[in-house]
C-alpha cells in the first residue's frame, strides 16, 4: 500500500458533512471508510483516472459520478467500487465525455461556480449535499438528497443558469 493511502483514509474519516446528519456515528465512520477505500482503489487502478471520478457513500451505497473519456473506464470504475469491502451497491452515474480545450475548461469552471451559487441561494435546496461538475457546458448534479422535491428543484435551478447546455441530474434520494 502506498504511503499516502493511510493519510487519505484518515482524512476521509474526519470529514463529516451536513449530508450525514441523519446517520449514526457508526454509519458516518463506515461510509467514510468505504468512500476512502473506493477512492484509494480507483487511484491504484491503472485504467481509471480517479481525479475525474467523484465518490459519495450513503449507508453503504456508493455513487460514482464525474466525466471519463471511455465506456471501458466507466465500467472498470464500477467494477472496482463494487469490489471494495463494505460496499452494498454501486450507482454508476459517470458520464462519458471527450477531452475539452483549456478555454472550455475555464468556461466550465465558471459555469460550475454559477450553478453552486444558484443552488446556495435556492430555497429548499441543501447545496452542501450536492456535487456539481461541468464538462462542455453539460452540468452533472450528484450526491444524496433528502427528497424527490429537492432533487427536482436542484435540476430546475441548475437548468436556469446561463451557460448550462444540459443538466444530468444524478442526485439520489436517500433511503430511510
Amino acid at each position: 500500500m502506498k504511503k499516502w493511502i493511510p493519510a487519505l483514509l484518515a482524512g476521509a474519516l474526519l470529514a463529516v458533512s451536513t449530508a450525514q446528519a441523519d446517520k449514526t456515528a457508526g454509519d458516518v465512520v463506515d461510509d467514510n471508510t468505504v468512500n476512502a477505500s473506493v477512492k484509494a482503489a480507483l487511484i491504484e487502478n491503472k485504467t481509471t483516472k480517479a481525479n475525474n471520478i467523484n465518490v459519495e457513500t450513503y449507508k453503504g451505497v456508493v455513487q460514482l459520478s464525474g466525466f471519463v473519456e471511455t465506456a471501458a473506464e466507466k465500467q472498470e470504475a464500477g467494477r472496482v467500487a463494487a469490489g471494495v469491502d463494505g460496499v452494498k451497491s454501486v450507482s454508476n452515474n459517470i458520464s462519458i465525455g471527450s477531452k475539452t480545450s483549456m478555454g472550455t475548461k475555464l468556461d466550465d469552471s465558471v459555469t460550475t461556480g454559477k450553478v453552486k451559487t444558484a443552488l446556495m441561494d435556492a430555497d429548499d435546496v441543501k447545496a452542501g449535499e450536492i456535487n456539481v461538475e461541468t464538462k462542455g457546458g453539460v452540468v452533472q448534479l450528484s450526491g444524496f438528497v433528502s427528497s424527490a422535491e429537492m432533487k427536482k428543484k436542484a435540476g430546475e435551478v441548475a437548468s436556469s443558469v446561463s451557460g448550462v447546455k444540459n443538466v444530468q441530474n444524478a442526485l439520489v434520494v436517500k433511503a430511510n
